[in-house]
């Protein structure tokens, strides 16, 4: 069975039985399976007037999605309404990345509900002398139990780069499994991703902030996603598999004990665009608004 690990976010398609196990699926009990999601990655841009209102939503490769979820994200941000994006002390007009989750989720009657799981406003450039880079990021190795049992998962790293650019601490913030799998076994599988992945960011090398409000620091939180796929499985990073929903049982989250701040409430680690490395405190726009309702 082919494996691979890659530094990315991940999804999966919703209801084809792409969680491990469907004859074991069938006993096990139903607040196990009511916590399976499905949910696709939505890429775009945000335009942010002065006033910290959305006046357009753009939305990557949207013939690629259904045509309900780009609606129903379109009229959500345009809902949406930030802090003013400040330059030289004005307020001023700004164009934004954004990356949404968007989750459905199984109903009573069999219907499906759709949401916003949380959203993402980073913006990732490997050439940006303010924000820390990566210079050699490996991937792990695929755990050998995890790839017999047929198990792919994400863990979402959190790691605090020193200023010498290497790693002094890493934490796993949080670890979506795609096997379907009695609790204990799957608490296993957690954290057996878990420890590989923060073992092997202990290895990693970053580019440090050179310029800008950030380059004093002592210390820097990036978070790099890594997915653990067997060739059978859709990523998201594959053109292909854009747009494709992906079934999955969320993990809980954890937090950095070197990072006691509030996180912003509408974000979420699986937001983050494949690839990438984001610098967990950046400047990012702030949403002061709910990603659904205004």
């Amino acid at each position: 069975m082919g494996k691979r690990t890659r530094i990315a976010a991940i999804a999966v398609m919703l209801g084809m039985g792409l969680l491990l196990g469907a004859s074991v699926a069938g006993a096990m009990p139903a607040s196990v399976k009511k916590q399976i999601e499905s949910s696709l990655l939505v890429k775009g841009s945000v335009d942010i007037e002065p006033d910290g209102s959305v006046s357009a939503v753009a939305i990557e490769r949207e013939e690629k999605l259904p045509p309900g979820v780009v609606k129903f994200v379109r009229d959500s941000g345009l809902q949406w309404r930030f802090e003013p994006v400040l330059r030289d002390g004005h307020a001023v007009q700004a164009r934004s990345p954004m990356s949404l989750r968007v989750v459905a989720q199984k109903l009573d009657n069999g219907d499906y509900r759709i949401s916003l799981r949380g959203a993402s406003f980073e913006r990732y450039d490997p050439q940006d002398p303010t924000r820390a880079t990566s210079i050699k990021i490996t991937p792990p190795k695929y755990p050998d139990r995890a790839a017999r049992a047929g198990a792919g998962g994400s863990v979402y790293l959190l790691v605090k780069v020193g200023r010498d650019g290497n790693v002094e601490d890493a934490i796993a913030e949080q670890v979506n499994l795609r096997i379907l799998a009695p609790e204990g076994e799957m608490r296993l599988l957690r954290d057996m991703f878990a420890k590989n992945a923060v073992a092997a960011a202990k290895g990693w090398t970053f580019r440090v902030p050179t310029e800008g409000d950030t380059a004093t620091r002592s210390f820097w939180n990036v978070r790099v996603p890594v997915t653990y796929s067997l060739d059978s499985q859709a990523i998201e990073s594959r053109d292909g598999d854009y747009g494709r929903w992906i079934s999955y049982i969320p993990g809980p989250r954890q937090q950095a004990p070197w990072m006691p701040g509030k996180e912003r409430a509408e974000f979420s680690p699986d937001t983050l665009a494949d690839g990438g490395v984001y610098m967990a405190d950046s400047s990012a726009p702030r949403l002061l608004t709910p990603l659904q309702g205004g």
